[in-house]
């Protein structure tokens, strides 16, 4: 059984292209990939309202959509992609996830995977980067 993180990528991102873990340049997301690593994850990857599942790595421009303004015919096409992604590099039924994402990330995923958390599950993001920032210190 593996462990992957899965990030939201949301919030500021950075003007031109660049790998996506430099991409998304909001303070929860760089607090979150920090937080990531305590999980010692097999794993770890970005779910992009654009790209559907991304590796740290993959370069990317920066686009303007948010899942939170897709219509939910959208939402249901971008979470059947995203499932797609995850069966090629994961065991949808025997590995765990953690996610470290909002409902709008979570909610058409969690009904496919047999094993996931959600540790900031119910707490606001301006919550979450007071409490991220308070763990790094």
């Amino acid at each position: 059984m593996k462990t992957i993180v899965l990030l939201a990528g949301t919030g500021r991102k950075l003007a031109s292209a660049a790998a996506a873990c430099e991409l998304y340049a909001s303070p929860l997301f760089r607090l979150n990939l920090a937080f990531a690593r305590t999980f010692h994850p097999d794993q770890t990857h970005i779910l992009s309202a654009r790209h559907g599942l991304l590796a740290l790595d993959a370069v990317v421009d920066p686009y303007p959509t948010t899942l939170e303004r897709l219509p939910v015919a959208h939402l249901q096409l971008w979470a059947s992609q995203v499932v797609r992604q995850l069966e090629a590099v994961s065991d949808l039924q025997e590995d765990h996830f953690v996610f470290l994402a909002g409902q709008h990330y979570r909610k058409l995923l969690e009904p496919h995977l047999a094993s996931f958390e959600v540790p900031m599950r119910g707490i606001s993001a301006q919550r979450q980067v007071g409490l991220l920032q308070a763990y790094r210190r």
